[in-house]
């Protein structure tokens, strides 16, 4: 799980981030991208109250843009970091049947 917290009326609320609601806000994320409340690298202002709205309506959770942004900021530096390990950069690959990092014999022989 994984947390961010802000101050309301000041006190610091923790926003509690398990699977179902992160998935949750990444599904609704990608219906506001598909109807262009995403411009370049950012969400429009009508996207994150949007995005506010529906997260609120289909978790009962009431998170503050602040959360949902700073959720938004971690999960893309992980997906930066996963998509990195994916890739060429470390020598790695990516086995699709079994869902798994594969490696060369001699990435393997490289490490050792």
């Amino acid at each position: 799980m994984s947390t961010s917290a802000i101050e309301v009326s000041g006190e610091k609320v923790k926003a509690v981030w398990d699977k179902r609601l992160t998935e949750t806000f990444c599904d609704i994320c990608i219906k506001e991208i598909l109807k262009g409340n995403r411009l370049g690298t950012h969400f429009t202002k009508d996207g994150w109250l949007k995005i506010m709205i529906n997260f609120e309506k289909e978790t009962g959770k009431a998170f503050s843009q602040r959360q949902l942004k700073n959720r938004w900021d971690a999960l893309k530096k992980e997906w930066k970091a996963w998509k990195k390990l994916k890739g060429e950069d470390t020598g790695l690959g990516w086995n699709p049947i079994k869902r798994t990092v594969d490696a060369s014999d001699d990435w393997w022989e490289s490490c050792a």
